[in-house]
């Protein structure tokens, strides 16, 4: 599995932006990646961040009816990355801010 390959894309809740201000951000992640592989990947993905701690959760898929069709939403993984303090900030956003 490549570096590339092993964040997806980032979590935007209300919980994951209010984490952004102690350094925590959140990531869905490649099912098959470990702690190791996700601080190696956003290390290489973002200049000047230094990855503190990974915090995974594999999250499962709910329940959910269409009529009389049942079935589950998919499954997926979640990191949330805690970056030192001298570390430089992930900007997510920062067409938008502008």
């Amino acid at each position: 599995m490549q570096l590339s390959e092993v964040v997806l894309r980032p979590v935007i809740t209300e919980q994951s932006v209010a984490g952004l201000d102690e350094k925590k951000y959140t990531f869905e992640v490649d099912r098959r990646a470990n702690k190791t592989h996700i601080k190696q990947a956003v290390e290489a993905m973002f200049e000047g961040v230094k990855v503190k701690k990974v915090n995974t959760i594999n999250v499962d898929g709910k329940a959910k009816r269409m009529g009389r069709y049942a079935g589950f939403t998919r499954k997926y993984k979640k990191a949330v990355v805690t970056l030192t303090a001298e570390s430089k900030d992930i900007e997510l956003f920062a067409n938008e801010a502008e």
